[in-house]
């Protein structure tokens, strides 16, 4: 009998205070507890990284064709100058145009002074209603008339529709050009805008607005920030993909439209609660935690969501708050009373000190 009592006191004198809860003699009649560490669960937005290459294009775009056959007599720009709106690029040969103009202005001026004077002759010239009626016709015919001439004129000179950068042009004074003649093109590149591929599962979580960073790959040193612009209402049925369009500002005119960028976006999905990764434990209904209520170990299923780091989140039914076995897991059965040794915060909290839950102190 003496080894048996030797043994007993040791278990005492190592078990310490601290384990006075620890397993007794059930005989007794003692409740069986179990030291773990816990920690709090918090609620965590699920985040979702999409990379992706994109190709810009400028703001505003355009090639531009002259509306009328003619002779060029003037070019005014340079390639890669920075224009203002509605400057003047080509002057074509407008001579003909011009005398057009001045002759529907003759046309207009007579045929005001005839309406005029039948106007003025009233009923005391006794004209009928219609010579009234066919002088004042003339007169907005000839009012038409100068409209359409000065119109053709004003086609003789390509002007810019919008700022911008004007590109490499073809055309020299002497040319000969008709509709179908690219003059040069004009980008309005203060705004870049990068069209990318989004996965059809992402679908409801893009929106408008949503920040992303670009990154050029011929300079992977300069990250650039933009927004998202554009979202494409069809989904590609052959990638199952859509098309996303984002706005990056080109302030200090470094990206040129065509560029390729690698484009990074963190989407933001539902909250679900975050537990420690060591917390998941799987069994034959699959992944569970152990929780800590009213004192007693409760077996929580879980289905993984996402894992963040040493954390995981999960779709479970655990609240804000509540605590989770991180350590003397394999201990733990339905019901089983706990003591907590421990609460560590998801956030990295320290490890407790003293024995670890479970180990024997023989000090």
């Amino acid at each position: 009998m003496l080894p048996l009592i030797t043994a007993t006191a040791v278990l005492a004198s190592g078990c310490g205070e601290n384990s006075e809860s620890a397993v007794q003699d059930r005989g007794s009649g003692a409740i069986e507890t179990a030291p773990v560490i816990v920690e709090r669960v918090e609620l965590e937005t699920e985040l979702t990284r999409l990379e992706a290459v994109g190709t810009s294009r400028a703001r505003r775009s355009v090639t531009i064709f002259p509306e009328a056959s003619g002779e060029v007599v003037e070019v005014h720009f340079e390639a890669g100058e920075h224009v203002a709106a509605d400057r003047v690029l080509v002057e074509l040969d407008a001579r003909d145009e011009e005398l057009a103009v001045e002759l529907a202005q003759v046309r207009l001026a007579d045929a005001r002074r005839l309406y005029q004077r039948y106007q003025q002759m009233g009923a005391a010239a006794a004209l009928a209603e219609t010579t009234l009626d066919e002088a004042r016709t003339a007169a907005d015919a000839a009012r038409i008339e100068l409209q359409m001439a000065q119109i053709e004129l004003d086609d003789r000179s390509i002007e810019a529709p919008f700022e911008g950068f004007v590109g490499i042009t073809e055309v020299d004074p002497g040319d000969r050009i008709g509709p179908d003649t690219a003059i040069t093109t004009l980008d309005d590149r203060s705004v870049l805008l990068v069209s990318f591929d989004v996965p059809e599962i992402l679908i409801d979580r893009l929106a408008v607005g949503d920040p992303i960073s670009v990154t050029p790959w011929n300079n992977r040193n300069t990250q650039l920030q933009g927004r998202v612009g554009d979202i494409g209402s069809r989904i590609d049925p052959e990638s199952r993909t859509f098309l996303a369009r984002a706005y990056v500002e080109n302030d200090d005119d470094r990206l040129r439209p065509g560029m390729s960028f690698r484009v990074v976006l963190e989407l933001r999905g539902e909250r679900y609660p975050k537990v420690p990764e060591v917390s998941v434990q799987w069994g034959g209904e699959g992944s569970f935690v152990w929780a800590v209520r009213d004192g007693k170990a409760a077996s929580v299923l879980v289905d993984i969501v996402q894992r963040q780091a040493g954390q995981v989140l999960v779709d479970a039914a655990l609240e804000a708050g509540e605590q989770v076995v991180v350590e003397g897991v394999q201990r733990m059965r339905e019901g089983l009373e706990v003591s907590v040794r421990g609460d560590q915060t998801s956030t990295g909290g320290g490890r407790p000190s003293g024995p670890e839950p479970g180990s024997d102190s023989t000090s």
